[in-house]
């Protein structure tokens, strides 16, 4: 692990909580990445900047682990291709075509999508307040995202952009899962794995809209974007994620992806001047709620 204060790394919550608010960072920068760089530019980009940071960071502590990771090289690319470079990859192309309404209700759904795989491929007991923790905080996802007006979710029709973002919710879902097959190495050696699988699988992305006309070179804006992908979302939240996962588990983890959507309107609030409804202050209260209610009730 990077050298930070141990006990930051042994508080789940915290870590899971900073996970949610720079991962909501990277849903603002996905729409508005909108002309100023392209999805599959700023994937390979990413991806690639934090493998070199990584690299140079803690090389020779590093080496050990990589080495002892090749018999799982396997599980290392898959997570890399499916966790990291697809779900950004679809996350950034989704934001050309779909609503933030649309994008946020279907990032909430992230923490069903583990739920159901934990039970169908892990045969992984869900208790019924884990059940209800995670309704109810969908609940307050979906009161953010229709803006207190159940007619607009009653109306909601999927478009190109929501069938992108639902695929990404399930690869990362799958990968969530998948770190439970984690191999006795540190999670700094995994997450180097992972960004250099991430970049690989990226660059034939890159190559394919590239020949489709569509690649758009980074523009100042769109580099300083590029760096926040990169040191936010990219590099401290995903080894939060993956300590998170360590710690309470990928079901219980999943749950504080529903605080994404909450964020994510306190930044629109702050950066973009919306406004902060009464339904705001609701959901946030049924998400936090949800969460309490599935610790409440996790299964030993």
């Amino acid at each position: 692990m990077p050298t930070l204060p141990k006990r930051l790394f042994a508080n789940a919550y915290l870590l899971l909580t900073l996970t949610a608010l720079m991962w909501a960072g990277n849903s603002i920068v996905s729409k508005v990445a909108v002309g100023q760089v392209s999805p599959m530019a700023l994937t390979v980009l990413r991806w690639g900047l934090v493998l070199a940071a990584l690299l140079s960071f803690r090389w020779r502590e590093t080496r050990a682990d990589l080495a002892s990771l090749k018999p799982s090289w396997r599980w290392v690319a898959l997570m890399g291709m499916t966790g990291y470079a697809s779900f950004n990859a679809l996350l950034y192309a989704a934001g050309h075509f779909t609503s933030a309404v649309n994008m946020t209700i279907l990032q909430g759904s992230l923490p069903v999508f583990i739920l159901i795989g934990g039970l169908v491929v892990f045969q992984a007991r869900i208790g019924a307040l884990q059940a209800i923790g995670a309704l109810v905080t969908l609940i307050g996802v979906a009161a953010i995202a229709s803006g207190g007006d159940a007619q607009r979710l009653f109306d909601l029709a999927f478009n190109f952009g929501d069938l992108l973002l639902i695929a990404a919710c399930v690869l990362y879902a799958g990968y969530t899962q998948g770190l439970r097959r984690r191999p006795a190495v540190s999670g700094f050696a995994i997450f180097t794995g992972f960004a250099a699988a991430a970049f690989l699988a990226s660059l034939p992305l890159l190559a394919i809209e590239m020949a489709m006309g569509q690649f758009h070179a980074p523009t100042a804006f769109g580099w300083a974007l590029t760096a926040y992908a990169v040191i936010g979302p990219s590099f401290l939240a995903q080894i939060f994620y993956i300590r998170g996962v360590e710690l309470i588990g990928p079901a219980r983890a999943g749950l504080f992806i529903n605080l994404v959507p909450v964020f994510g309107a306190g930044l629109a609030v702050m950066l973009l001047g919306e406004p902060f409804g009464l339904h705001h202050a609701i959901a946030l209260v049924m998400v936090l709620g949800g969460i309490a209610l599935a610790e409440w009730g996790k299964v030993a």
